[in-house]
């Protein structure tokens, strides 16, 4: 437990969100929040996310939960599918932020942020990159320098998973 550190977590939303649903449950933001602080010291999460007009009840729920939501415009492609690619602006935000953090967690399991993890690793501001699902993640982020750093998110369904509340 590191609850008196200042870590900040810098979360790639969109490979979370897909790699939590391919292994069959929801992430409970909330609860990942309380998880993040507790088990890392992180006093704040930088959340990375699309944005699309009408999830404004999701954006505000994300907000309520504790993380600082970093939106990007999305585009609508012909075959219907969205894109909003945050990778840019996670790197960019981590380095605006350097100073003003001990450690530096990265959610994700891309490998386009290989080059923030070797220069977290480099500079002793990496505490950890989590990787929502060990079985489908980048091979940059398994060199051997970069696996004592790694945390999967597998083995944590119960804590984190998003159960509706049953009706009294």
């Amino acid at each position: 437990m590191e609850k008196d550190k200042n870590n900040y977590a810098f979360i790639d939303s969109q490979n979370l969100n897909l790699a939590i649903q391919s292994l069959g449950w929801k992430l409970n933001f909330s609860r990942f929040r309380v998880y993040l602080k507790e088990k890392y010291g992180v006093s704040k999460a930088f959340l990375f996310i699309g944005y699309i007009e009408g999830n404004n009840q999701l954006y505000i729920s994300l907000q309520n939960a504790g993380f600082i939501c970093i939106f990007k415009p999305t585009l609508k492609y012909k075959d219907g599918t969205t894109k909003g690619n945050c990778d840019a602006e996670l790197v960019l935000q981590a380095m605006i932020e350097y100073q003003n953090f001990d450690k530096a967690l990265i959610v994700t399991g891309d490998g386009d942020f290989h080059c923030l993890v070797n220069h977290f690793i480099q500079n002793k501001k990496l505490n950890a990159v989590i990787i929502p699902n060990r079985l489908s993640f980048s091979a940059l982020l398994k060199m051997d320098y970069i696996r004592p750093y790694l945390r999967f998110m597998n083995d944590l369904q119960n804590k984190l998973e998003y159960k509706k509340e049953k009706a009294p």
